[in-house]
Parts: structure tokens; sequence; C-alpha cells
């Protein structure tokens, strides 16, 4: 299948995958711990040989054990990635703009909430010691390879102001609503300029906020909207729709990963955002209200990796045969599982690729 912008039947462009229902899973580290001896301090980020060894590791793991199924392709290359690419791990931005991080062996990064009181930014976010070590890894690995590749999970608007301000953010948006329109709009600019950097050296940008969207030729800026399930639509469209709006006027193919479980709540103002073209749809989100309103969007849908674990192979396979079916358009479909632990099984594992292939197979039988 080729991969490009096809019209619809009202005359709107969207986006096809490189292959049909494509799927991905990635790993918490526990389980990257438990079968790899793969451990996640600082250097895992930030060490130039480390990051790259580290991620052939990675690839060389998931060839041995679903190798079948496309996962490993890389595994016999080094590449120079910038940023983790199997791992969820969004933190630089924060830490950029002041934010501790707590780094460990078995766990991704955390932040802890700055809490600060006056919504301004700093102003030196490019300065800062964190920007700096990753400006000498990107360079180091440029110098070395001639070239990079890879991005860093930037995070989204709302998902940050809350690492900087903390529950309050909540009080602020009824109390404080011009500083919060002000702060948005310079977290936003921080977040232009991050990705407008990233993309610079090696093409794409979100690759590290979810893997499925490699299976794009055009690489997909995907703006996390992870803590929107926390907030109102009325104030979703108040303090954070002109951003999905203009974004997706800029940067086109534009997509909002939403991992909550009711992003059917804004459908009617994910709607009215000008170019949707990819929409990562949360564990529990109705997807035929959110295909209803958006006809012409990819669909990845995500599977709860806690659920996954006491899971049977039946009920795994139900589960994606329901909701790929929900979503209606299966050539704007993919699936895909994130914070896989060390709990569940291989089977299991084998048994989301198994079944997608199976349906993808009686799908390309039908077509023809």
């Amino acid at each position: 299948m080729t991969n490009m912008y096809c019209n619809s039947e009202s005359g709107e462009k969207h986006l096809i995958p490189l292959q049909l229902l494509p799927v991905e899973v990635v790993f918490d580290p526990s389980w990257w711990a438990k079968n790899a001896g793969i451990t996640f301090d600082e250097d895992y980020f930030y060490h130039p040989v480390h990051r790259v060894e580290t991620e052939r590791r990675m690839e060389e793991l998931l060839y041995e054990k679903w190798g079948q199924y496309g996962l490993g392709a890389d595994r016999n290359k080094s590449l120079p990635l910038i940023g983790a690419t199997h791992l969820a791990a969004g933190f630089m931005v924060s830490q950029m703009l002041g934010c501790k991080v707590e780094y460990s062996a078995t766990a991704a990064p955390k932040v802890e909430c700055a809490q600060i009181e006056d919504l301004n930014l700093p102003d030196k976010a490019f300065e800062s010691k964190i920007f700096r070590k990753f400006e000498n890894l990107v360079e180091t690995l440029q110098t070395t390879y001639g070239y990079t590749c890879g991005d860093v999970n930037w995070g989204g608007i709302l998902n940050i102001s809350l690492d900087l301000r903390g529950q309050d953010l909540f009080l602020d948006l009824r109390d404080r609503s011009e500083d919060v329109i002000r702060f948005f709009r310079a977290i936003a600019a921080v977040l232009e300029r991050f990705t407008n950097y990233v993309k610079s050296h090696t093409g794409t940008t979100s690759i590290s906020v979810n893997r499925l969207v490699k299976h794009f030729e055009k690489p997909v800026l995907l703006h996390s909207e992870c803590s929107h399930t926390m907030i109102s639509v009325a104030d979703y469209n108040k303090f954070l729709f002109e951003y999905d709006l203009q974004w997706s006027r800029r940067y086109r193919p534009y997509g909002i990963h939403y991992c909550g479980k009711d992003a059917h709540r804004f459908c009617e103002e994910f709607k009215r955002v000008e170019h949707l073209d990819f929409l990562d749809v949360g564990w529990g989100s109705d997807v035929k209200i959110l295909r209803a309103s958006l006809p012409n969007t990819f669909f990845n849908l995500r599977l709860s990796p806690v659920e996954l674990i006491n899971q049977s192979e039946n009920q795994i396979r139900n589960t994606i045969l329901r909701l790929v079916g929900e979503s209606g358009n299966q050539s704007l479909t993919g699936v895909c599982c994130v914070n896989i632990d060390h709990n569940v099984t291989e089977q299991q594992i084998t048994t989301i690729f198994e079944t997608v292939a199976k349906i993808r197979k009686e799908l390309t039988i039908i077509e023809k």
C-alpha cells in the first residue's frame, strides 16, 4: 500500500500508512530490566556510546522474540538515535524549564513538580544544563556518524504546565485566566522551538511520543494531551484548542496523543481541528463516537497494558477485533500497547501481532 495523502469521498485528504493496520508495542523499563538487564540511568539518555549500543541491544532482543512480525529490523545497525525510541519517557522539556528529574535504573525518569507561583517561564530554557547536555549528545553523534535520527518525547502544553505549577493550575484556569493564557503561550513557543530544533537534525519529532508514527512516510507532529482528561471541554476550547488548530495548519501531518479513557468527550472539538490527521485513541474511549466525528482521521487504537496482564489469548483477540471493527475504516486504523510490564507473557504479546496479521490478511483477500 502506498503512503500518501489520499482523497476521501468528501474531498478531504487523509493519511495512509505504509502497511495496512500497523501495530506497535512499547515495554515498560521493568520488562527491559528483566529480559535484557538494561537500565535507564542518565547515561542511557545522554551518553553517546551507551545511547547507540543500548538501542541496538533492544532491537536485537525484539528481533529474537518477534522478528517474524517485523520487530528488530534495525538489529544490525548502530543508529545515532538522539532519544529513546523504545521507552515512553516525556521529561526533557519540563527539566529544561526548571523541574527536577529523578533518573532510575528500572523506571522511566520521574518529573518532580516545580510548584512555581508566578506562571512565568525561565527565559533561558535553551541555555539550561540539561539542554546543553542534549546538544552535546546530538553534536557528538552527528560528528561520529555523519547524521542523526530519532527524536525526543516533547510532551504537551497542559502536561508541562502541570509539571511546573501542579494542581493549583486548575484553580488558575478560573482565577487567573489571563495569566494562564500567557503561560500556555510561552510553553507553546518553547515546544515549537524544541521540535523545530530536533526536526532540523533528524527530520522527525514524535517517534518517541508514539512509535506508530514510524509507519508513515511523512513525519507526524504528535501533541501529547494526556492530562486533557482532567479538564472540561469548555476549558479546552478557551485555553488550548487554538494550538491544535494552528499547529495542524503549520505542521501537517498533525496528530493528537490522547491516552485517557474519554477522548470521545472532545469529538466535536477535535472535529474543528482543521487537519487532524492522526489521533492516538486512549483505551476506554468510545471509538464509534470518535469515528462518526472524524471519518478521515487515522486512529491509533491503544490497548490497556494493565488489563493485558490478566487477559487470555481469546480476550486479547476479541478486544482487538472489536476495536478495529468500531474504527470502521481499516485503512485508517492501527493498534498499539504502551508500557507493557514484565508480568505480561510473550504469548500474550504474540497474540497481539497474530491477531492483527490475521485481520490484515483477511482484508487483503477481500480487497483482491
